[in-house]
């Protein structure tokens, strides 16, 4: 009979350490799991119906709407508040490095949603397209932009696009491109850029 109480008591204990490894195993793992995330994937599990406020490099804050997501940026409308201080749409879209971006504003509920696993669907063309590629369409189109850097403000016409850079055709804001109307032309670093915005 004492032998019996000995083998059930070491039979729990065991089974208690096996529990004790296998929960220590699965913190762990989703310890590792959490620090492979990346800002992106955080950003995506948020999708786009999220509304976010995010602080830039700048030192300026931005509400926005995300539509799509790139490897290295985020095309968004930018929403502002009306009088009665409900969010509506300001009717602009922005393009927002990756890089550009300091901090990022969430509600405790939305928190889980960031950290959920990216869904394990066919990667789509759009999640491998940089922020060159995106500022070389603009380009093709002629597209009026203003560009925030960290200097300041320049809108104008994107000319062509480098690896490392753009050249923009600098005129007044909702003018068109017209020899005449451009009053400088600029290199500017695509590492400087806080936000593209679509005039």
């Amino acid at each position: 009979m004492r032998w019996d109480n000995l083998f059930d008591d070491l039979e729990g204990q065991l089974e208690h350490e096996l529990t004790l490894d296998e929960v220590d195993l699965r913190a762990e793992q989703e310890r590792l799991r959490l620090g492979r995330l990346t800002l992106r994937s955080r950003l995506v599990g948020l999708g786009t119906a999220a509304v976010l406020r995010i602080g830039l490099v700048s030192g300026e804050s931005l509400t926005v709407r995300p539509t799509t997501f790139g490897r290295d940026w985020l095309a968004a409308d930018i929403l502002i508040a009306n009088q009665s201080g409900e969010r509506g749409s300001a009717g602009s879209m922005c393009v927002l490095p990756f890089a550009a971006i300091v901090s990022v504003v969430l509600h405790s509920a939305q928190i889980p949603l960031s950290l959920a696993d990216e869904a394990e669907s066919a990667a789509r063309l759009v999640d491998r397209i940089g922020l060159p590629f995106v500022l070389r369409d603009l380009c093709r189109r002629r597209k009026r932009v203003t560009i925030l850097t960290v200097a300041g403000e320049i809108s104008g016409t994107i000319d062509r696009v480098g690896r490392d850079h753009f050249d923009l055709a600098v005129h007044a804001a909702g003018s068109y491109r017209r020899a005449a109307s451009v009053t400088e032309f600029r290199i500017v670093p695509l590492a400087h850029i806080v936000l593209v915005k679509l005039d």
